[in-house]
């Protein structure tokens, strides 16, 4: 099947959260990440997360349930371990190190809720200038630094609209 020389691929933006159901926000995270997936595949972007439980799961689930494209990227050695909803399994077997390659191949990232995992794929995509958008998650800041330029949301379709605009300045620039 040929591809037109003038096809533009669609945002690839991650989603980052908590995959433990031992975090006590884990509920709600999933709610505004299942709301958060509906509107980026509405918005025409393939979601990416990590392809496991929790955060991860409802991002991808309310992706497809939008008719989206979903890519997990896993730490494991098998296509198998991912959640049922993500359409292309990207087998690993790196352990916590595929975050480098989940923040490498977004074009934007959304963090929702999260724990340690997440603070790194934070900070990562701090690092390479990946735009971070946060629906109750990590806030940061250090005394004596300028505060980095991570964006806070309340609503998943606010964060969305973000994401998709940032994302596409991105791929501009």
């Amino acid at each position: 099947m040929a591809v037109a020389a003038d096809h533009e691929p669609p945002l690839r933006i991650a989603v980052s959260g908590a995959g433990a159901s031992d975090d006590p926000g884990l509920a709600n995270a999933m709610a505004i990440a299942e709301r958060l997936g509906a509107a980026l595949a509405q918005g025409g972007a393939v979601v990416v997360t990590g392809g496991l439980g929790g955060v991860m799961t409802a991002a991808a689930r309310g992706a497809r349930a939008a008719g989206g494209l979903t890519i997990g990227i896993l730490p494991g050695a098998r296509a198998a371990g991912a959640n049922p909803w993500i359409t292309i399994p990207i087998v690993t077997d790196l352990g916590h190190a595929r975050n480098a390659i989940l923040v490498h191949t977004a074009e934007a990232l959304v963090a929702v809720g999260g724990s340690y995992g997440t603070l790194s794929e934070i900070a990562l995509a701090l690092k390479i200038g990946v735009p971070v958008a946060g629906l109750g998650s990590w806030e940061m800041a250090r005394p004596g630094h300028e505060a980095p330029p991570m964006h806070t949301f309340v609503e998943p379709d606010a964060a969305a609209a973000w994401a998709l605009a940032a994302a596409r300045a991105r791929r501009r620039s």
